[in-house]
């Protein structure tokens, strides 16, 4: 595929301003939903092709998620784009102000392998609700989910308003290479700085959401079986490989032995006593992360878990870990899960501060004063307080990150907004036309100025 004749191919197809009809960014919608439902086996297979996925984890992570959004953007889409009245300040008098909505054009929407239908799909949703066309470049790792999504693409779109490039770091030079009016990157902060630089060549604005190391702090007398729950869920679904996944524990030294009690047999429920031997628990996508995670596991450090095997890792839990240990040098993004302890509250909030702002923060705790303390004192791109990940699945709420874990934000309407330009417009009336802006300058007219203005 040519993908410069692509890209002009949606340039042009775009100054037909077809995108722009609402009607037809609804029907275009339906019609993704209707693709989707056609070909759900085939991502099933895909995903457990992929990374083991089981049927009932890819449509709780995946595609749930995605028709979900779309159900949103069918129903909320015309009150979304409707222009918006705002008020006048009294110095512009006569005139009518209101934000108006505009697509921003080509977009290109770069996806990872970890959530491979979910992350390109999703922000699609927002790509076309807003009215844009949209090449989207599928994780090259996960190749069945994205000939799916290609399969899937093909089957719905013509070219010209939505396509899939699929291959690895020669076609994504030459989409960067391209001048895209907004590009939606989700992926490692090393590529990240490579797509925002190819981005500023442009002056293309940029969503990206990256990752980083999301703290989840345990505070003192919570409900530990609870906490250790719902800590395993975040932390081993998808066998880690979540970008908000909590990256280690922070727990109070009298509290350890505990909650990692508590862990363990959470994870023997969830997983069985050999999880290797478990068909529903997912692998690692490839032998080279595969590698990098096992060289992660300090053995004298292990106290459940540790083996691998083919292309999976037990969930394994390591305790005894301080902040200078190397698993605490970049997220993990598998299953394994560092606990460190403090004795004091604080000393968890201060080795938040002294790092990159995290994507994701978790705080275990029944105290509001606690609550609030650590929403004034740390960080993040957004946070769950007594569970982990669960704010990644709101469409009220915006998912992003902030500094390192990345820029801008989606889900429901936050996608809308993200895809679109929000102008502002003012229509003058013709009278009364105050001659006090008009040179000459009068000091008594100054006067009334400074008093409109203040």
């Amino acid at each position: 595929m040519n993908i410069k004749k692509l890209f002009d191919l949606q340039k042009k197809f775009y100054k037909t301003h077809a995108t722009k009809d609402i009607k037809f960014r609804i029907e275009s919608l339906k019609k993704l939903k209707k693709g989707i439902m056609k070909h759900e086996k085939e991502i099933y297979d895909a995903l457990k092709k992929d990374l083991n996925k089981s049927r009932y984890e890819a449509y709780l992570t995946e595609v749930g998620i995605v028709l979900s959004e779309l159900s949103l953007f069918i129903k909320k889409l015309k009150q979304w784009a409707r222009p918006k009245p705002k008020r006048t300040p009294l110095v512009l008098f006569p005139a009518k102000s209101k934000i108006m909505y505009e697509p921003y054009g080509v977009t290109l929407i770069m996806s990872p392998w970890n959530y491979p239908f979910q992350l390109a799909i999703d922000p699609l949703v927002g790509a076309i609700g807003a009215g844009n066309t949209a090449i989207v470049k599928p994780g090259s790792y996960a190749k069945h989910t994205a000939e799916v999504i290609n399969a899937i693409i093909k089957d719905t779109f013509d070219e010209k308003h939505v396509a899939v490039v699929l291959g690895g770091r020669e076609e994504n030079q030459s989409l960067l290479n391209q001048p895209f009016d907004y590009i939606f990157f989700t992926g490692s902060k090393k590529v990240g700085k490579i797509v925002m630089e190819h981005a500023a060549k442009h002056l293309a604005p940029v969503t990206l959401e990256l990752g980083g190391k999301s703290p989840c702090i345990v505070d003192r007398n919570v409900n530990i079986p609870l906490t250790a729950k719902r800590i395993v869920f975040g932390k081993f679904i998808n066998a880690g490989q979540t970008c908000v996944a909590p990256d280690y524990v922070f727990v109070h030294k009298d509290d350890q032995e505990e909650l990692i009690a508590n862990i363990i047999g959470e994870i023997r429920d969830a997983f069985g006593a050999f999880p290797l031997e478990n068909p529903d628990y997912p692998k690692i996508i490839d032998k080279r992360h595969k590698d990098e995670l096992v060289e992660k596991i300090d053995e004298a450090k292990t106290v459940y878990g540790g083996k691998h095997e083919g292309e999976f890792i037990e969930p394994t839990v390591m305790k005894g870990i301080t902040a200078d240990h190397p698993i605490m040098d970049e997220e993990i993004f598998g299953p394994i899960l560092p606990v460190l302890t403090y004795d004091d509250m604080t000393e968890a909030y201060d080795y938040v501060n002294e790092n990159p702002k995290p994507l994701a923060f978790y705080l275990f705790t029944d105290d509001k004063k606690e609550e609030k303390r650590a929403m004034d004192t740390c960080s993040f791109g957004g946070a769950t307080i007594n569970d982990t990940v669960m704010h990644f699945s709101s469409t009220e709420l915006g998912f992003g990150g902030v500094g390192e874990s990345g820029m801008g934000r989606y889900h429901g309407k936050n996608s809308f907004l993200t895809f679109s330009n929000p102008r502002g417009v003012l229509k003058r009336g013709k009278w009364p036309d105050f001659s006090m802006r008009y040179q000459p300058y009068k000091e008594k007219g100054l006067g009334l100025i400074k008093k409109l203005l203040k």
